[in-house]
């Protein structure tokens, strides 16, 4: 079994990660402030969407500068960093690897010519009709000569990249005839050495919000929390299927599809901070929602409900409010902790868990526990937490999930184990409670699950719960898929 890699990380087990996003992107045209730091600070509040690798691009209107490289945004920038890349443009990315692997060569924002200048991109997403996109390069250019791109071993942030080089009277008219021919999730903040762009895909799958700065600057993130954190005032979203071209202009704005939105609900149920707004539905309030749900679908007499931190404290104090059954921190998490090497040993692999999370005996003994959680994946996570509190002398553990059981993988920028590895597939819920070792275990309902969001259930893509996707699966995935389907019927 591979080793550890030693970079920090929230994961309790990193054979049992929890949903990852592809990335967090940032983007900012503001003269006279430092865009630099101001995206240093925003990547910082969009690290939660991507712990890999981080960059940020500026330009003063003549050239482009980059800095990027692996690890946390704290870890990738100083201060001496900061200082020399100057400008008043600005994109920055932070990265978890989706499509590609996770090495310098694939960090963000990516860099690339273009038939005025140059280009710097970052994506967050991940489009499905990747093959058809490096035929149209070889179509255009012939056989790639970029080293990234031969034979196709690249990203799908690179394949763009590349295509933004074509021929045109400048970057917005090139991007405006590339983008029809995109399919798949992309919130893209890219710049050229004057503009600041930003494109949404048409079904609006991943998040991207516009901001204004005190000073008449503008700003593009993943979350409105990024807006928080600088300073921006929220302005609306980017619509599914716009294009925005930011310079000293202002804002402009033009409609490359037709909106068909289909935003992703796991950003409701983990992925986007709690104090983010998506639709204009509070995502904490989203949370707290599906927990009262939970306890209204599936109620237990129990003592006391538990977290399991931090992804479950929303819906937990949730469950509690709705159920009345008094609210405690029963586990302890240490934040600090890198990431804990993965040996052959159970025995060690349940220390690295104890590493990072430890219960709180005088709070759970003889306590008749519900304990809270946003998903279960493979479940060795929530199995081993549940023996954790039995062996602190909880005496009764009953689960409770915030989403309905994960049966489907995501093609759209989140990081899901095969079908074949997740726990809900091919088992009932009675098998996978008597696999964690749980008293009982309830998922929400998807119905439950979607009124929580506040937004129309035809509006959102609930692929991972229901195997039905918005936008076609890339084209070796549908026959993957269907093997993987043959081998848990089988």
């Amino acid at each position: 079994m591979r080793r550890g890699d030693g970079r920090l990380t929230q994961e309790l087990d990193p054979q049992d990660q929890g949903p990852q996003d592809a990335c967090g992107v940032f983007g900012v045209y503001a003269p006279g402030e430092e865009v630099a730091k101001l995206s240093y600070f925003g990547l910082y509040a969009l690290q939660h969407r991507g712990q890999e690798s981080a960059g940020i691009a500026t330009s003063d209107g003549e050239k482009i500068l980059v800095f990027k490289d692996m690890g946390l945004v704290s870890q990738v920038f100083d201060e001496a960093a900061l200082e020399a890349l100057t400008g008043h443009i600005a994109v920055g990315h932070a990265r978890y690897s989706t499509t590609g692997a996770s090495v310098w060569a694939n960090a963000q924002p990516t860099l690339g010519p273009t038939s005025a200048g140059t280009v710097a991109l970052g994506h967050n997403g991940n489009l499905t009709n990747t093959q058809q996109l490096i035929d149209l390069l070889i179509e255009r250019e012939g056989y790639p000569k970029r080293l990234d791109l031969k034979g196709g071993k690249c990203t799908d942030t690179q394949i763009v990249t590349a295509l933004l080089g074509g021929d045109g009277d400048s970057l917005a008219e090139v991007a405006l005839e590339l983008l029809p021919h995109l399919e798949g999730a992309y919130s893209f903040v890219f710049m050229d050495e004057t503009t600041l762009y930003a494109a949404r895909d048409p079904q609006g799958v991943r998040p991207l919000v516009l901001g204004e700065l005190a000073s008449g600057g503008w700003v593009v993130a993943s979350e409105t929390a990024a807006l928080d954190i600088v300073g921006a005032r929220f302005v609306r979203e980017v619509e599914p299927g716009e294009f925005l071209t930011i310079d000293a202009d202002g804002v402009h704005s033009q409609r490359f599809a037709e909106a068909v939105p289909k935003g992703c609900v796991f950003e409701y149920v983990y992925l986007a901070r709690p104090d983010t707004t998506i639709a204009g539905r509070s995502v904490q309030a989203a949370r707290l929602e599906m927990g009262r749900q939970l306890a209204r679908e599936h109620p237990v007499e129990a003592d006391l409900v538990i977290p399991t931190p931090e992804s479950g404290t929303p819906a937990a104090v949730g469950y509690a409010q709705e159920s009345g059954i008094k609210f405690g921190q029963g586990l302890v998490k240490n934040s600090y902790v890198g990431r804990t090497f993965i040996q052959p040993s159970q025995t060690l692999r349940q220390l690295g868990i104890r590493l990072k999370l430890n219960p709180l005996r005088e709070v759970i003994e003889g306590k008749r526990l519900v304990v809270v959680d946003d998903s279960i994946v493979r479940g060795n996570t929530q199995r081993a937490i549940v023996q954790m509190l039995r062996d602190a002398g909880a005496a009764e553990v009953h689960v409770r999930i915030s989403s309905p059981p994960v049966q489907w993988p995501c093609f759209y920028g989140i990081d899901f184990p095969t079908r074949t590895e997740l726990a809900a597939v091919g088992h009932s819920v009675e098998d996978i409670r008597d696999q964690l070792g749980a008293d009982s275990l309830g998922y929400i309902s998807l119905d439950g699950m979607v009124t929580a969001t506040q937004q129309a259930e035809d509006r959102l893509c609930t692929a991972c719960f229901t195997g039905e996707y918005p936008i076609a699966p890339p084209v070796d995935a549908r026959h993957l898929l269907t093997l993987q389907t043959e081998e848990v019927a089988g």
